[in-house]
């Protein structure tokens, strides 16, 4: 299970739908498996069919999580025109096994769907994303 505050849900759909039809991608950043910091990066590839982080930028999110004694829990990336499940690029490109995968679709424009995954050694699981309410409470 990965505990996201809906605000960072709400923050990657708008990145998502921002960056539409090329694939939105980035970093979340939190202790154990809360969320607590969403890290939208550019998509170096700027295509709607894969992503590659901008390396720098990917760099300057460990080294500030790692500052606050924070960690890179998962990282994420959109789907513009198919569903919320691992392409097998994505199931390829999976390196790191400590990590969540989120996968935000938008195939039904008016309704994004967002799921997690963890992928170890090319093996897909599903994992439960528990969305923390935390408008009126910052």
């Amino acid at each position: 299970m990965i505990l996201i505050p809906q605000s960072i849900i709400d923050g990657i759909i708008a990145q998502a739908r921002k960056e539409f039809p090329d694939e939105a991608c980035g970093l979340l950043v939190g202790k154990e498996n809360e969320v607590m910091k969403q890290y939208p990066l550019t998509n170096i590839d700027h295509s709607p069919e894969h992503f590659s982080f901008d390396p720098k930028e990917q760099f300057g999110v460990l080294r500030e999580a790692r500052s606050q004694g924070l960690q890179i829990i998962a990282n994420y990336h959109s789907h513009p025109e198919s569903p919320a499940r691992p392409s097998e690029e994505d199931i390829r490109l999976a390196f790191d096994p400590e990590i969540v995968y989120i996968i935000l679709s938008l195939q039904e424009k008016e309704n994004p769907v967002i799921k997690a995954f963890s992928i170890i050694n090319k093996r897909v699981e599903q994992i439960e994303i528990e969305i923390k309410n935390n408008y009126g409470t910052e």
